[in-house]
Parts: structure tokens; sequence; C-alpha cells
């Protein structure tokens, strides 16, 4: 999964001068020739919710948009500028499925690389599990196709498009939460 190009090879142009000058430092890093200014690429912060029922099945989403479109997906996204890994979870929830976060819990984090108009952002993806309610206002939104319960037992990581979201499937299926 590890691209041979440098992660900032499309910046081109020092962000605080705008000098043309602006050559790789090391392979997490650029820097400006002229003002001395040092950019570090790190990964920007993303959610997954993962949602059960009381009948073993996890709620998916269809993705209605690039990247993965038409896909199977978790409800989630990037986490906003002043925003908690928390508080991101739970916007996204409501966004993407109508449903509001009664009560959640982080299980872990997972690297990945999203292909956002034709740029790839290294993401870190934190898996939160949730507890909703109000089941029945759920109504798929936002950049979900639809939304339905599927059998934990029935995933099949390879209908997910993005890789972090198939390796949580794999985790899920090997692991009792």
């Amino acid at each position: 999964m590890k691209n041979t190009l440098h992660p900032l090879s499309q910046f081109r142009f020092c962000p605080k001068c705008g000098s043309h000058h602006f050559v790789e430092n090391n392979f997490k890093s650029k820097k400006c020739e002229d003002c001395g200014f040092v950019y570090y690429f790190n990964s920007c912060s993303s959610t997954i919710a993962l949602i059960i029922n009381d009948k073993d099945e996890l709620l998916v989403a269809t993705r209605a948009h690039e990247p993965a479109m038409g896909t199977l997906d978790l409800p989630g996204g990037f986490v906003d500028m002043y925003e908690t890994g928390e508080e991101a979870v739970t916007r996204e929830v409501k966004e993407e499925t109508n449903l509001n976060i009664l009560d959640l819990r982080y299980w872990f984090s997972i690297p990945n690389t999203y292909v956002y108009s034709g740029f790839e952002v290294h993401t870190l993806d934190l898996v939160y599990l949730c507890k909703v309610s109000d089941k029945e206002q759920l109504k798929a939104d936002d950049d979900v196709e639809k939304l339905e319960f599927i059998k934990i037992s029935e995933l099949d990581p390879e209908r997910f498009g993005l890789h972090s979201v198939k390796e949580v499937i794999k985790k899920i299926k090997n692991t009792t939460i």
C-alpha cells in the first residue's frame, strides 16, 4: 500500500511564502529553501462507527460518491478542526444515518489512504463501538446511498471499498465485541 512517490509530491509551492523552492526534506516533510519553513505531512483523523443491533447485525452503508462509489462502507468520516473523535463520529452518524449516539467506546485505530479529488489523503481511522437511539429514524443521507443491517457472520470484507474498512470487517468477524 506504500506509494513510491514522496507523499508531498503534489505540493510544489511553499504554503508559507509561495516559493517554488519547496523541496523534499525527508520522507515525511518538505522544506522551503527560501524562508526555511518545514512542512510535515501527517495523517488526517477519520472515524468509523460500528452500530450493532440485538440480532448481531452491523449497520452498513452503500457509498453514494467516489471514492469507491457503490461499494459497502460503515458510517463515519473526517474529523473537523477543533472536533474530538467522539464529536466527529457522533456528527457523522447523525449526518449519514439520522441516528443519535447514546453511548460510544473507542475500540482501535487503523491507517488508511483515501483518494479525494484525485489527491491521496493519509488517514488514521478511529473505530468506535456505538449505541444509538431511535433506530426507527434510520435514513440514508449525506454521502450514503443506502443503509442496511447485515448479519456479522454474513459480512464479506471484499464488498467494502476502502482498505481500512475491509480490515475492520475482518476484525469484527474474528472478535467477540
